[in-house]
């Protein structure tokens, strides 16, 4: 790894020492040309010189945004500089896609195996969503997870024999749309009458002969959730 130059922003002294030793004992082709541990440290320093590295935490004086704040206005003024995340908020999932949004390079948990010279020279070397194992896990749980649902989808589709109108009617049903507001829908070739009898059909392909009694437009709706014909979390409409 060459030589190269690091801005270190950390707001708790002892960690910020603790980052020191890690670069000199550990990454040594790294100058430190400056650490600040305010925002308004940070922006005197990298007006002076910018670095090849910011070595960045999210919490500053309290605040978890500041953070996402500096990387996203550093990655609009400084496109070629490599922004890594170092931080001790461990539990906040929602911060970690928002600065992965602003334009960093990737985040290390203060958790764990800590800063490593090989994840320093991985963001030196262009490699873009460098994590440590904490993070990592997390990622590959969440992963599975979206696997599994898919092939449960896929499984249900066949089973049920559901296809693109059969979808798009469940869903638009789970959004609220009356059978009139779908039949609106673009490429949508069924009338208010079709689609009375496709709920009807659904029902009989959903429902085992003896559950079918008092099924309505929610009950429908509800047990294409159960079965993962629909997703919570992919519910958007379709264009008018």
């Amino acid at each position: 790894m060459e030589k190269f130059k690091v801005i270190i922003v950390e707001d708790v002294k002892l960690e910020l020492k603790g980052t020191e030793e890690i670069f000199r004992n550990d990454i040594p082709e790294a100058e430190i040309i400056g650490t600040a541990m305010t925002e308004a440290e940070f922006w005197n320093l990298i007006e002076k010189q910018v670095p090849d590295l910011l070595l960045l935490d999210l919490g500053l004086g309290g605040s978890t945004t500041v953070g996402v704040e500096i990387c996203r206005k550093v990655r609009n003024e400084h496109k070629d500089l490599h922004i890594l995340i170092f931080t001790g908020e461990i539990l906040n999932e929602r911060l970690w896609v928002d600065v992965l949004e602003a334009g960093a390079d990737g985040i290390i948990l203060k958790s764990g195996e800590l800063l490593t010279k090989t994840d320093v020279k991985c963001v030196m070397d262009g490699k873009r969503m460098v994590f440590n194992e904490p993070i990592l896990e997390k990622i590959l749980d969440r992963f599975k997870k979206s696997v599994l649902m898919d092939q449960r989808k896929q499984e249900a589709m066949i089973n049920f024999d559901i296809d693109e109108y059969d979808e798009r009617f469940l869903r638009h049903l789970a959004l609220g749309y009356t059978k009139e507001m779908i039949t609106a829908l673009k490429g949508m070739p069924l009338g208010v009458k079709s689609l009375e009898k496709k709920q009807i059909d659904l029902i009989q392909r959903l429902f085992k002969p003896n559950e079918r009694s008092g099924v309505n437009a929610t009950r429908l709706v509800t047990r294409a959730f159960e079965l993962r014909i629909l997703d919570v979390d992919n519910l958007e409409p379709d264009d008018e």
